[in-house]
């Protein structure tokens, strides 16, 4: 078993720029697909709450490049939690390409998320949900839970 959850991305065309590499707001894009898929694979009741009352809002997105990819690239998604308090995830992303002759970590990112509930304009921050929590258990850096510094 791994200590992150994955996601596989093959890139397309439409995924690059004018120089032939991936256009940066592609890795922002797969952040919020992973955290996404994992919703649907892990977590499936919080999606039941996103759909009630419950909103995760994105409150920073970063993203670290170290070397660049091209179409038809095999790309793998790697997310973990680094920070969890009593309402806000962070999680740190790993890209990774995967290539014939090993893995090469070509960008790394990270995603602050709070947790809110109520009617649009009169959110107020709510508990990240149990099971959520749960599902994440798995994929935490060590030392991340219920860390104060998120």
């Amino acid at each position: 078993m791994t200590d992150y959850y994955e996601i596989r991305h093959t890139v397309g065309f439409e995924e690059t720029n004018l120089v032939g590499n991936v256009y940066y707001v592609n890795y922002v894009r797969w952040q919020g697909r992973c955290r996404e898929m994992f919703l649907k694979d892990k977590a499936p009741d919080v999606l039941d709450e996103v759909r009630d009352d419950l909103k995760l809002f994105t409150l920073k997105v970063e993203c670290e490049f170290f070397a660049e990819i091209t179409a038809f690239d095999e790309l793998s998604i790697r997310m973990r939690l680094e920070g969890l308090t009593q309402t806000q995830l962070q999680f740190a992303f790993d890209y990774v390409h995967l290539r014939p002759d090993g893995e090469r970590l070509v960008a790394r990112g990270r995603q602050r998320i709070a947790c809110m509930r109520g009617p649009n304009r009169e959110t107020v921050p709510s508990r990240v949900p149990e099971q959520l929590r749960e599902a994440l258990a798995a994929y935490t850096i060590a030392g991340a839970a219920d860390d104060g510094g998120v």
